[in-house]
């Protein structure tokens, strides 16, 4: 290893890009691959659980692929604290992100594997391999500016940007390759990066001279110094035994019910540690209910200690991450309810006019922001190639590959085209629909396509009546096939990662329209297996939802009878626009906070409340075609824009500001403990965005997709109300602190 080139802070301007020290851009690449990874995993998450056996998916419900989506987005929030400790405890900033890297490495990579061990060893890893990585990167870029305090802002911006620069990429070419390709490629190519990112910091990291090396022991001096600078802001407030066991038990029950909670609804309730009732609650209810008690309690008794001062400003902190967490649980739609609508419920298909521009406008989203940041690396080669040659040669393989498979994305996506097919359905009507594929066909060429990628026990309602052997809505619009078959034989099979949960399935014989015996399995719900037997004849229905798939066994032989330039646009795509908004509008956001018209604290909170309510406006007008019930529906996806556009101007107003004003509402011996709780706020919010994408299943089939967004919409504008209305109140809390 070279031997340490920053011995002191000035150092670190001695060698500089874009006028910052070049250290800051080997973070900045650090932390670019990191999100890369995690975005680009999350936004194929909810998906890949959700989706069916045919697209080699695990086929689970969406409430139990939201649940998991809960808990682990809340779980990497909470290990950021066990990571902060250890950082600043035992091992030191520096081998903490690279012991985090390595977990999220080993995670992606065991995810990439798609068994049921290997994706919840997968996910363990990258839970707690972000929890060292995460905070403990921008503690580096603090030390690197803490004697020159007037470019932190400008340094912060710059690394801001690689967060959302990953983010972007991550989403866009994982979830293209996730959704088009296979979903271990999706998870494998962000594995890859991450162990990039790992090694262009490793072999960089003494460009950061003594900073973030393992901690030693402070001296008598520092301790003296140390218990000065305590004695400020206040009184002592030591913990006593009563408040460390409430703290104890506040985190044992607490992670116990967020680790229950799916796999109590993935097990089908097989297994749950809370099974019981108490007071006619719960279990599991009661068990959330304790803690969060215990909490106010351990809270209020803490808070009362302090001097009047303080304690107010606790109590506003406490209003705010009150707030945050709101804001957290209907902003994380993104990667929840929201793109699973895109999936199931969007016109995702353009065509003609409105396809090319689309391909177009992808193009230039994607070629553009890698050849800036391309330049960028240049930049960086020029100043630091020669003393660390291995990090740059890593760095600039790993473009060559993002490259690659960028301008592979492009080129693959101008072949793609709308053909128009004809074909009986299984019932032998001739149906009309389209298939989307990038390979060349001719008109009049037979394809094969599959449209029975749902089948279940046919149950009449109200809504729907049978037609020449077709299901039909009130409004004739064709649901699917309905028509006899025969239960060949009934099995019990361990559902894809539910714990070993069995559940039972009824093999159906039918014959198609080309007189084809076809076999396909049923789940069968609780209880029922008890009631049939192999023989029955049943009723059942195939679900229209067509999709070119040659590989498929008894594929349905269509004709193709035109065809129009088209794309169709992944789900995933659609959570590319927050960074993209992020990056573009940002600038404007940091102008308005240094004008005279800056917001206060408060009122920001409440501006951002108010744009994330009009934003979830948007998607609620829009899906109010959509009945309630229905599995499908062909929503333009400008509503999903403007949720996208409104939603990171709310980002921006609340996220950027709220440890801001942490770190200035408390002295420096108790800003670790208050991050702590903000945290915990963030990680709330990230289960209850779980929680209510849940919800939004029984009450799309209920009420429809539409209601569940105006309730959203409603709880985040009653929170913009509220913080508007308690705007004096808590600025007086606050006493002075702007």
């Amino acid at each position: 290893m070279q031997t340490n080139t920053a011995e002191n802070p000035n150092d670190f301007f001695k060698s500089k890009v874009l006028g910052h020290p070049s250290g800051l851009f080997v973070l900045f690449f650090t932390e670019m691959w990191e999100r890369f990874s995690y975005y680009g995993m999350r936004a194929l998450l909810v998906l890949f659980f959700s989706a069916s056996v045919l697209d080699s998916g695990w086929g689970w419900p969406k409430e139990h692929a939201l649940a998991i989506f809960g808990t682990y987005t809340a779980l990497v929030y909470l290990s950021t604290m066990l990571g902060g400790y250890f950082a600043d405890k035992v091992i030191g900033i520096r081998w903490a992100v690279v012991v985090g890297a390595l977990l999220m490495t080993l995670g992606h990579a065991c995810m990439a594997l798609e068994t049921s061990f290997f994706i919840y060893a997968g996910l363990v890893f990258l839970v707690f391999g972000s929890g060292f990585f995460k905070p403990n990167m921008t503690s580096i870029v603090s030390e690197m500016y803490k004697d020159f305090p007037e470019k932190k802002d400008g340094a912060y911006t710059i690394f801001y940007m690689g967060v959302n620069a990953g983010a972007f990429f991550g989403i866009m070419l994982c979830g293209y390759l996730g959704e088009k390709i296979g979903w271990s490629w999706g998870f494998g190519v962000a594995g890859i990066f991450m162990l990039f990112g790992l090694l262009q910091f490793w072999f960089a990291q003494n460009i950061f001279g003594n900073i973030g090396l393992k901690p030693v022991k402070a001296t008598a001096e520092e301790k003296a110094a140390a218990a000065s600078t305590e004695q400020e802001g206040g009184k002592l407030n030591p913990f006593t035994g009563f408040h460390m066991a409430l703290i104890v038990l506040c985190v044992g029950l607490g992670l116990a019910w967020i680790l229950n909670d799916p796999v109590n609804k993935i097990s089908e309730g097989t297994t749950n540690l809370f099974s019981f009732s108490l007071f006619g609650v719960d279990g599991s209810n009661f068990i959330i209910l304790t803690a969060l008690i215990l909490f106010l309690i351990l809270l209020v008794s803490r808070i009362s200690r302090y001097d009047k001062v303080l304690k107010d400003r606790m109590i506003a902190i406490v209003f705010f991450a009150i707030i945050t967490m709101i804001f957290w649980s209907i902003f994380e739609q993104a990667p929840g309810s929201l793109t699973l609508f895109a999936k199931d419920y969007t016109q995702r298909i353009l065509e003609g006019t409105s396809g090319t521009i689309f391909k177009i406008v992808n193009s230039l989203i994607t070629i553009g922001p890698l050849a800036i940041i391309t330049w960028v690396l240049f930049k960086l080669f020029g100043q630091t190639f020669n003393k660390y040659k291995l990090s740059n040669l890593i760095l600039g393989f790993s473009f060559l590959i993002i490259w690659g498979i960028a301008i592979w994305m492009v080129t693959n996506e101008y072949k793609s085209t709308s053909y128009n097919v004809q074909y009986k359905n299984l019932s032998g009507i001739v149906n009309n629909d389209k298939v989307v594929s990038s390979e060349s066909y001719k008109d009049n060429q037979e394809i094969a396509i599959l449209d029975i990628e749902r089948t279940s026990f046919y149950k009449a309602d109200e809504k729907t009546t049978v037609e020449n052997n077709a299901l039909v809505d009130k409004n004739k619009n064709y649901l699917g096939d309905v028509f006899n078959g025969k239960i060949s034989n009934i099995v019990d099979r361990e559902k894809p990662g539910a714990f070993g949960t069995v559940v039972s399935y009824a093999e159906i014989e039918f014959t198609n329209a080309a007189g084809q015996t076809l076999k396909r399995e049923i789940k069968l719900a609780k209880g029922e297996k008890e009631s049939l037997k192999v023989g029955d004849t049943k009723e059942i229905l195939i679900n229209h939802n067509i999709k070119y798939d040659a590989d498929q066994t008894s594929p349905i032989k269509a004709t193709i009878t035109s065809k129009i330039a088209a794309t169709e646009v992944n789900a995933s795509w659609f959570n590319i626009l927050n960074s993209l908004f992020i990056i573009t509008l940002a600038p404007l956001f940091s102008k308005w906070w240094s004008s005279k018209r800056n917001p206060s604290a408060n009122n920001k909170y409440a501006i951002g409340m108010l744009f994330l309510a009009i934003g979830m406006a948007f998607v609620a007008f829009g899906a109010a075609s959509i009945p309630a019930g229905a599995k499908s529906a062909s929503v333009s996806m400008i509503w999903l824009v403007f949720v996208y556009l409104f939603h990171t101007m709310a980002e921006l107003c609340v996220s950027p500001v709220a440890l801001s004003y942490v770190s200035k509402l408390v002295p420096g011996r108790m800003i670790a403990i208050m991050f702590g709780v903000w945290y915990l706020a963030v990680a709330i919010g990230n289960k209850l965005a779980g929680i209510f994408g849940e919800v939004s299943e029984s009450v799309a089939g209920e009420k429809g997709y539409s209601y569940f967004f105006w309730t959203l919409t409603g709880v985040s504008l009653a929170a913009s109300l509220l913080a508007f209305a308690l705007g004096p109140i808590v600025k007086k809390l606050m006493h002075g602190v702007k």
